[in-house]
Formats: C-alpha cells, structure tokens, sequence
C-alpha cells in the first residue's frame, strides 16, 4: 500500500505540488490523472525519493522509500523510458540492476520474456525506439518481483499491440493482489485499465473515486434519438418540459430522462423515430469537466 499524506512541492515560490494526500491499496490499477503541468510526474518522483517534499511524507508499506532495502524487490517503477545509457547492451542493463539487488541473473532472462525483448537483448540500448525503450523499463520494475508497481505514461511509443499487452499485464499483476499506480493522459486506455482513479489539478486532489462514481459524478447521460421529424418531436417533448439540445450528427439529445419514458410519449403522439439510445459520458469527457478550471496550458 502507497500512503501519500500532506505531501507539498514547492519550487521558489512554484507550488507543484499542493498538501496533497490520497491512498493507493493492492489489487486493482489505480489511475493518476490530472492536465500538463498538474504535479503528477513531481509526486511519483517524491515517491521514489528522487525529489525531496517540502512538507508531508509518502510510506511504502508504512516506510519511505528510501529506508528500504533492497528497493527493486519492494517498488518497480517506469518513470523516464529513455534514461538508460545507450552503450549497454539490453541485457547487462538489467544484470547491472539485479546485482544491486542480489536479484539472480535467472530473473533477468525471464523479465525480458516477459516483455518480449528476448531476441534483441545483446543489441545495445541506443539503437532502440521509444516503444522498446518502454518494454525495457517494464523489464527493469518487474526485475525484484515487487507488490508495488509505479508507472509514469507506460503506454507512450507502445503500438496498439504492446498497449494490448500492457493493459492485460497491470491488470494480472494487480488481480495477484498487487498494488499498480499508472499515470497516463490517454483517457480512453484508461478507462478500459483502471479500476479506481486519484485526479489532481494544479497540485490538489480533485477526485479520488472509482471509474464509474467519476464518470457520473463528473458528467450527464442524455437519450440519443434519431427522427425525420425533429420539429414535431421537439414540440412533443416540449408540453412534458422535457429538454432538447441538437448533437453533431442531427439527432437530438433528450436530457433529464429515460429512453422508455421517450419512446412511451414518441408512441403516444405517432411520431417516427429510426433510433432511441442511452448514452453516457466518456471518461475522458468527466475528466475534462472536471478539470477545466485546473488546465495550465489551456487554449
């Protein structure tokens, strides 16, 4: 389990991070959201121990990070894809990591199985893509076997395949009672992915919830209809002061209702409809409402 508490980053007189405070429990994905410029890069670091918090504190199983041994068995983590030097070979990159950590060279050949990075692991780093890049730093979190994963934009440089496949590994790994914290902007992924969601803006907690309670807290349902007499139905409609807004396709959005309540009045008054259908808000539209007013770099 991650407890952050009261955790403040302060750059100058930059606040990046702001008294935030959530928790992330085993077994199921946790997601980090939040817009560009929002503090989650700087608060997976202070996890790690690479950035010092001005204030507040984060336990990894009730300790800071920096207080465990062998930490490749506790905490694996995929923060900078690329920040491995291009002059090792694939393979002795994670050998140099397991010895650090008494890992046996055994485990090296089995995580780059596990990533599907066997057949280039004599070629050196430097030649690799972003994608690659991506499947080695997997490699190298899942090298000690460890409860707690971190994973800062996983999917980045990743083929529609290799998101596949990632997105079935965190949610294996987080079924075996594991605790998986993935940040990522790619909204649709996430909802597919995640299980329960930590939002932040401008460094504060804006929401921490599950998929489903953020989705409807955070945006509307409306019933979609498709009809060749759109005036007609607005006007059926309109005596039941139910309300009608146009969508970008030419159907109608039915707000403030159900699609049996609709299609009891269309009967009723003999109108012609070729569609009646519930729709509910994208994950990635709730996010946006959301966090509107938290968009640093907004247009």
């Amino acid at each position: 389990m991650i407890e952050v508490e009261g955790l403040t980053k302060q750059y100058g007189r930059t606040v990046a991070v702001d008294d935030l405070s959530f928790t992330v429990r085993p077994g199921r994905v946790t997601g980090f959201l939040g817009p560009n410029g929002a503090g989650k890069s700087t608060t997976m670091r202070m996890m790690l121990a690479l950035d010092r918090p001005t204030a507040g504190r984060v336990l990894i199983d009730g300790r800071p990070y920096q207080e465990l041994s062998e930490p490749l068995r506790r905490v694996g983590a995929v923060l900078e894809a690329r920040s491995v030097h291009g002059g090792r070979r694939c393979r002795d990159h994670l050998l140099w990591l397991a010895h650090t950590n008494r890992i046996p060279a055994r485990r090296v050949d089995e995580v780059l199985e596990q990533v599907g990075l066997t057949s280039v692991r004599r070629k050196r780093v430097k030649g690799f893509s972003l994608g690659m890049h991506q499947r080695l730093g997997l490699a190298a979190a899942l090298l000690g076997d460890p409860p707690v994963l971190l994973l800062d934009e996983p999917v980045n440089g990743l083929d529609p395949e290799g998101i596949v496949w990632l997105r079935t590994l965190t949610r294996r790994l987080s079924a075996e009672g594991r605790t998986v914290f993935v940040s990522s902007h790619l909204m649709s992924e996430m909802a597919l992915t995640a299980e329960h969601l930590v939002v932040i803006g401008r460094g504060r907690l804006l929401a921490d919830t599950t998929v489903e309670r953020f989705i409807a807290e955070n945006s509307k349902s409306y019933v979609r209809i498709a009809t060749p007499d759109p005036t007609r139905l607005r006007a059926v409609l309109a005596t039941e002061g139910i309300r009608v807004t146009d969508t970008d396709d030419g159907a109608l959005a039915v707000h403030g209702t159900d699609p049996a309540r609709v299609g009891e009045l269309v009967a009723a008054h003999g109108v012609v409809v070729h569609e009646i259908a519930q729709r509910s808000a994208s994950l990635e539209e709730a996010f946006v409402q959301l966090t509107g007013d938290s968009v640093e770099f907004g247009r």
